[in-house]
């Protein structure tokens, strides 16, 4: 006998799946896989579910970040959520689609596997947390054609420069494990304030995220902190630097990380005491001020920070690439203001 709720059939009970991790799925973060496979859940319930135990891999508990690989079995647990919230969150997805406008990105390299652009900063690479659309929604939408297209990596929204998006599934897989078994070399060019003592180039410190407490305009926002070796939060994170220019008031380094922790060149020179020009989270924000008023000479409105050079073996042919991308014009303008010019190498 069927049960009739206002003139609809009751929607069946929801019961526990287990689903397996083919080729095509190998890779993705679980929180990502789950929001695909849980059309119409919302990504607070799904986050929520994950962090409960409910979901589980191989029998264990996992994280958000986890990676799912070819042969994992995901359980995941009876959900439900009710036909009203279910079309809000499906109208939302597509009002978000439909506003994302059309934009291609510089491109520096480009085949049929992936997508290497020049990323503009102020741009997030992907809707969220307040932002209603990417780069990664923008390019699709300039793109309609194209079957597949998913980031690679992130980079933050304050920062420019080189960022991959992936054609297909198996270079989408390859090459995130090139930067998870740090097969990649990743380097920057950041401002920061003061003289980089140039005998200091290993940063190794670990980091450890958290939330800001309180209840301002910055109540639960996501922060980094250097923590004590022995700190079992604490996650290992390397940074090399080299001074490239200085002067008495700044410096322009050349940064490597062997590691990549979120916000992580960001507050390991800022534990240092040489935040970078322009971090409005971990900078000096006097400075900052006074850098972006419209009297400042030389001036500066964004966060001097900027992928420069990336290195990864080519997902198809294993070729070892390098990539690079020029300061924008915003960034070379402060540089050659505030640093002295190059000096010719001496005659022998």
């Amino acid at each position: 006998m069927k049960v009739i709720i206002g003139g609809k059939p009751a929607p069946p009970a929801p019961k526990v799946e287990t689903l397996s991790i083919d080729e095509d799925s190998a890779g993705q973060r679980v929180d990502n896989f789950l929001m695909r496979h849980l059309k119409g859940v919302p990504k607070t319930h799904v986050y929520r579910l994950i962090r409960s135990g409910e979901v589980r891999v191989n029998k264990g508990r996992v994280g958000v970040d986890t990676r799912l690989q070819t042969g994992d079995m995901v359980r995941v647990p009876p959900v439900r959520i009710s036909e009203r919230v279910a079309e809000k969150e499906q109208a939302m997805a597509e009002q978000v689609a439909r506003g994302a406008p059309a934009r291609d990105f510089p491109v520096l390299l480009e085949d049929d596997y992936f997508i290497a652009i020049n990323k503009p900063a102020g741009v997030a690479v992907h809707g969220g947390s307040g932002v209603s659309f990417g780069v990664i929604e923008q390019l699709r939408m300039a793109r309609p054609q194209a079957k597949f297209l998913e980031l690679v990596h992130r980079l933050d929204r304050e920062t420019s420069g080189i960022l991959l998006v992936a054609k297909k599934r198996s270079a989408l897989k390859n090459l995130q494990d090139q930067f998870r078994e740090r097969q990649t070399g990743k380097t920057y060019l950041a401002m920061v304030r003061g003289h980089w003592p140039a005998k200091l180039k290993v940063l190794d410190k670990p980091l450890h995220k958290y939330l800001l407490d309180g209840n301002g305009a910055q109540a639960g926002e996501r922060r980094v902190k250097v923590v004590a070796r022995d700190d079992p939060n604490g996650m290992p994170s390397v940074t090399l630097v080299k001074v490239l220019a200085a002067s008495k008031d700044y410096s322009l380094l050349e940064v490597t990380i062997k590691t990549g922790r979120t916000h992580q060149i960001r507050v390991h020179l800022a534990s240092e005491g040489y935040p970078i020009l322009g971090d409005d989270k971990y900078g000096d924000f006097e400075l900052n001020k006074s850098l972006a008023h419209a009297s400042a000479a030389p001036g500066l409105k964004r966060m001097f920070l900027h992928a420069w050079r990336l290195q990864l073996n080519h997902p198809a042919s294993g070729e070892r690439l390098e990539l690079l991308a020029d300061l924008p014009p915003e960034l070379a303008q402060f540089a050659s203001t505030a640093l002295p010019p190059p000096q010719p190498p001496e005659m022998p």
